[in-house]
This record gives structure tokens, C-alpha cells and sequence, in this order.
């Protein structure tokens, strides 16, 4: 199926990765983006406030997407798990934030604010 012109369709974005854009995914790679050398699998889960089986899917999601790499190991005789993003997946995600940051800009222009983040977004915490 062809791609969609871009310069016809302005709002289609396109890098909106619908792998990336569902809810728990998104929030698992920010936790990896701020974490680079990885996360336990229990404060990863923790951080999303998801369950174990949730977490595992996702992640099954995110690795079959070269997303992620999940290893096994143990730590002081006890079993760890621990998640990283790959190089390819810290770099899906960068250009995935930056059609969001584009999507946040032409929102804000079509509101008619000159400022490209509105208010409220300004005073969120990260």
C-alpha cells in the first residue's frame, strides 16, 4: 500500500509508530530512555504501574519490534531481568518524539496560540 503525501496530508503523521503510541508501550520506553543502562523488570514495572503479565506482553511487543532487549541473569543467587532499549529502539523513539513535538505545535498553531506548547503542559511534572 502507498504512503500517503505527506505534503497533502500535513496531519497524517505518519512517524506516530503505532507500536510506540499505545499507552503502556510509552510509557515503558520513556523509563528505558531515562534509564540507558537498563531497568529490573519489578522497577520497570513499578515505574508503569503495570502487572506482570501486562509488562510481559508489552515487552514481547516492544522486543519483536527490535525495540528492546530483555536479559536474564542472576544477581547475589537470586533471578534478574533486565530491560534495555536498543540502539535502533532509542532511535525509533527520538524520531517518534519528534512528530509528537511537531503534532503539539500544529495543535497549538490551529488554537491559535503563538506559543508552541499550551498551557498546562508548560507546569506538568516529568
Amino acid at each position: 500500500m502507498p504512503k500517503p503525501d505527506t505534503n497533502a496530508a500535513p496531519f497524517s503523521y505518519e512517524g506516530l509508530d503505532r507500536v510506540i503510541h499505545e499507552k503502556a508501550r510509552l510509557g515503558m520506553l520513556t523509563s528505558l530512555m531515562a534509564h540507558p543502562k537498563g531497568l529490573a523488570f519489578a522497577d520497570l514495572k513499578r515505574l508503569c504501574g503495570l502487572t506482570d503479565g501486562n509488562l510481559s506482553r508489552h515487552l514481547q511487543v516492544l522486543q519483536e519490534a527490535g525495540m528492546v532487549e530483555v536479559s536474564k541473569g542472576y544477581e547475589a543467587n537470586r533471578p534478574l531481568t533486565t530491560c534495555r532499549l536498543t540502539k535502533t529502539g532509542r532511535r525509533q523513539f527520538l524520531d517518534y518524539l519528534t512528530v509528537l513535538e511537531q503534532l503539539v505545535r500544529d495543535a497549538a498553531k490551529a488554537a491559535g496560540s503563538s506559543d508552541p506548547l499550551p498551557t498546562g503542559l508548560h507546569t506538568r511534572p516529568v
